[in-house]
């Protein structure tokens, strides 16, 4: 069933709880009374934890390898798509993430099904799809590009000779662009789509705290190094917003509850990155925050999916820097490097990982609100009462 595509009126009062609620039903089939036990369906729909559990495992999360995540890379391992080069290049993260990503949608797909509800549903769908995402585009460009500048002025970076010339530049950029775009897809697909969208309908504070609590506790107990501090740090900023809307009784504080897991688990994978510190880790779900906030005030992900895969591809093809701890050897158009102080330089992990980055990626945030916040057009198809 294709969701409807009504533009949300920017003078519209917000949505109300019963016109949520009707939405939603749109999309999902009530269980029959007495037949399915309640432990797996709550307000006429599979609940939230169900399905998030069913899209782990079959579409992965870090390192663990869902099912579909396990098929789809056996295929491409076999025709020699991917392998086990680690050299970080244009080739090895299109056919990576792009297995991911069919990964995922094979998951967000199965769960839909069982949802009755369109897969566009997790956040894809709303007013000014295309424009958002160009908007999130030139933001993330400009973001980045405002972020190299500081550093530059600040002697902070060094740029080196021009490495690409010629068509070698259109060629890399394009293959740079077709990885990133990937990238954002994958990502923002995971974090932004399916577990922003689904955790937002049935989370509370305490299942919030719950889970951030797993994750720390994961990382203290297996971890070491790789910026931990950073995902410590992203958890307790959230805990006194969300404890605050969970003690006021917020209607519909789902979505903020929802962001904070989100955000938190985002900076969380990045710990796995060689070269990450504690900034880049926290600029990471700082920055996954801000791409929360951009679902609720342009009512899709789009915007943050072009925010992502420019960000990652100025850094690294236009500006040749370091992309959380990953450097490329090829196929970047600018060379520059880190100089001096890690915490304002970066050091290898690289722009994200100066302090300066957390400033930008505020600024990003006031800029998104300003020109998008007025339009009030929350997420339209969930049900953001905290449960």
């Amino acid at each position: 069933m294709t969701p409807p595509e009504n533009p949300v009126d920017p003078e519209s009062p917000p949505h109300d709880l019963e016109s949520l609620t009707t939405e939603s039903d749109a999309y999902s089939t009530l269980a029959p009374e007495g037949l399915v036990p309640r432990v797996f369906f709550g307000d006429g729909e599979l609940r939230a934890g169900w399905s998030v559990l069913i899209f782990v495992l079959l579409g992965g999360f870090a390192n663990y390898p869902g099912l579909f995540n396990y098929i789809v890379g056996t295929v491409f391992y076999l025709l020699h798509l991917t392998g086990k080069v680690e050299e970080f290049t244009a080739s090895t993260v299109i056919f990576g993430d792009l297995s991911a990503l069919l990964a995922i949608v094979g998951a967000a797909a199965m769960v839909a099904m069982l949802e009755q509800r369109s897969l566009l549903a997790y956040n894809l769908v709303g007013p000014r799809r295309a424009l958002n995402f160009f908007s999130g585009f030139t933001s993330g460009f400009v973001a980045l590009s405002a972020l190299v500048g500081l550093l530059a002025w600040g002697g902070w970076m060094h740029f080196g000779p021009v490495a690409l010339t010629g068509a070698a530049v259109f060629k890399f950029g394009v293959l740079w662009a077709v990885a990133f775009l990937l990238v954002g897809c994958y990502e923002e697909g995971y974090f932004r789509c399916f577990l922003q969208f689904t955790l937002s309908r049935g989370l509370n504070f305490w299942w919030a705290l719950g889970t951030v609590c797993v994750v720390c506790a994961r990382l203290h107990f297996h971890s070491r190094g790789n910026g931990i501090w950073g995902v410590y740090a992203a958890a307790l900023l959230g805990l006194f917003p969300c404890l605050i809307l969970q003690l006021r009784k917020t209607p519909r504080s789902g979505f903020w509850q929802a962001a904070w897991v989100t955000s938190t688990l985002f900076g969380y994978i990045h710990t796995s990155n060689n070269g990450e510190s504690w900034i880049g880790v926290f600029a990471a779900a700082l920055i996954g925050f801000v791409f929360c906030v951009s679902v609720r005030v342009t009512g899709s992900a789009w915007w943050a999916i072009g925010c992502h895969a420019a960000w990652d591809w100025a850094e690294t093809f236009f500006y040749g820097t370091a992309d959380s701890g990953n450097v490329t050897s090829v196929g970047h158009f600018l060379t520059a490097s880190p100089v001096g102080n890690p915490l304002w330089s970066g050091g290898a992990d690289g722009p994200e990982g100066s302090l300066l980055a957390l400033g930008v990626i505020l600024l990003l945030l006031a800029a998104l609100i300003a020109i998008h916040g007025r339009r009030k057009s929350a997420t339209p198809f969930a049900v953001e009462e905290a449960r």
